[in-house]
């Protein structure tokens, strides 16, 4: 199996709607520098502040619904949840170049938009996202950077030397190079990526920055397990820097 198809696990079938959970939204294409016509869904809340969305390695934005939901429902926010080349009805191949590429478009389309205020996007990746979104930051200017259950690099995870493993996702030597406020949230029993992993990654960058440990919750139920707490600890990062 070829790196690629160790990492990334896309599936093409979208499992619904916003508009099945009650949630008006735009439906939305744009495209990569590279020509790839991207697929992703704007979901409009009652607040200024945007998030963009950079989901984790499996799926598609459709398995991300009934999160959405809670954050459209519990903090009002705008949202952008886009698929990454490969995933869902968006083009391509997934490789590690492309989803950055993929990131910055979907960056470049919010910010295009007439509707959106561009000094009010905040970052947000999940998992392989998390390293997706911090590249993201450390090339663009945003609001804010939050990133759950994510790593300092895939060779410190799959504990391999570089030259092994072509598919890097360093984090941890991009990190000092965002200068916007950060989140970090994990679970202190993520069965995928090390709580240490994340915790590394937090303790590279710089402030202002807070650490948010989820008891008890595993990789994908952060918050689920978290409940009102994680959604207070969102929002009060969020209307924080919006200050």
């Amino acid at each position: 199996m070829q790196a690629e198809g160790f990492i990334f696990y896309p599936e093409k079938d979208l499992l619904g709607d916003p508009s099945a959970w009650g949630l008006p939204f735009d439906d939305v294409y744009f495209t990569t520098i590279d020509g790839l016509k991207l697929h992703g869904w704007y979901v409009a809340g009652n607040r200024r502040e945007i998030m963009l969305w950079c989901h984790g390695n499996a799926g598609n934005i459709s398995d991300r619904l009934d999160f959405m939901k809670l954050l459209h429902d519990s903090l009002g926010l705008n949202i952008f949840i886009f698929d990454y080349r490969g995933y869902g009805r968006s083009q391509g191949r997934p490789t590690e170049e492309g989803t950055y590429r993929d990131a910055q478009a979907a960056m470049d389309y919010l910010r295009s938009r007439p509707d959106v205020d561009k000094d009010s996007i905040v970052i947000f990746g999940q998992s392989l996202g998390g390293a997706i979104a911090v590249d993201l930051a450390s090339k663009n200017s945003c609001l804010g950077l939050i990133l759950e259950a994510t790593f300092t690099s895939l060779v410190d995870i799959f504990e391999m030397p570089p030259a092994a493993f072509p598919i890097k996702y360093d984090s941890y030597s991009k990190i000092k190079r965002v200068k916007v406020p950060l989140l970090v949230l994990h679970g202190d029993h993520d069965d995928v990526v090390p709580f240490e992993s994340g915790y590394s990654l937090y303790a590279a960058a710089n402030k202002p920055k807070k650490f948010c440990a989820i008891e008890g919750a595993l990789h994908n139920d952060t918050y689920i397990v978290g409940g009102e707490a994680y959604f207070a600890a969102l929002d009060e990062f969020i209307s924080g820097i919006s200050d």
